[in-house]
């Protein structure tokens, strides 16, 4: 479902995230395949550099469908950003994916918060925030990153999710899996 940054699908996620309903809302933007191919090496290279943590996610058929990404990252800290191409919307990919991902941030990396900043107009997204249980209104924690992020023109939702409350969550789900083995 998730896979390393890779140039050879660059010609399939391309036309995905230059969709209207996508490009608008991503941070991943490139006019021309030869700009998102210069893109994808920067990315590449920033995670190398531990700058960022990056992932392709894939269908069930391993089809790039769209993207996750880690940015920012400092003190243990760094943004989350994912987009999915409009053929895949509400499909559950989305989700699944986050929850892959911060897996691997949280039990496999030395990662301790996530952000999210929502484009207050992304309602696709805003009504995603509200299917994460484990993810908490941030503004009033951390008001000087959601000044920073709000300092543009567009206006932002800041939500976290902390490695603790995760980590309850999977623990969470595990004892539901448990109770429905037994019964």
């Amino acid at each position: 479902m998730l896979k390393k940054r890779d140039l050879h699908d660059a010609p399939i996620l391309f036309p995905l995230l230059n969709d209207q309903a996508v490009k608008p809302y991503v941070r991943e933007k490139a006019e021309t395949i030869e700009e998102y191919y210069f893109f994808l090496n920067k990315m590449m290279i920033q995670e190398e550099n531990g700058e960022l943590i990056s992932r392709t996610i894939v269908d069930e058929w391993d089809a790039p469908i769209g993207a996750i990404t880690l940015y920012d990252i400092q003190d243990q800290m760094g943004f989350l950003a994912t987009w999915i191409g409009k053929p895949y919307f509400g499909k559950g990919y989305n989700q699944y994916a986050k929850d892959l991902f911060l897996r691997e941030l949280f039990l496999e990396k030395d990662i301790e918060v996530v952000f999210l900043k929502v484009n207050k107009v992304n309602e696709r997204s805003l009504n995603a925030m509200k299917k994460i249980e484990y993810a908490v209104h941030a503004s009033e924690h951390y008001p000087a990153i959601h000044e920073q992020i709000n300092r543009g023109s567009k206006k932002y939702e800041l939500f976290a999710i902390y490695k603790d409350a995760f980590i309850f969550h999977l623990h969470e789900q595990e004892q539901d899996t448990y109770g429905e083995l037994e019964a």
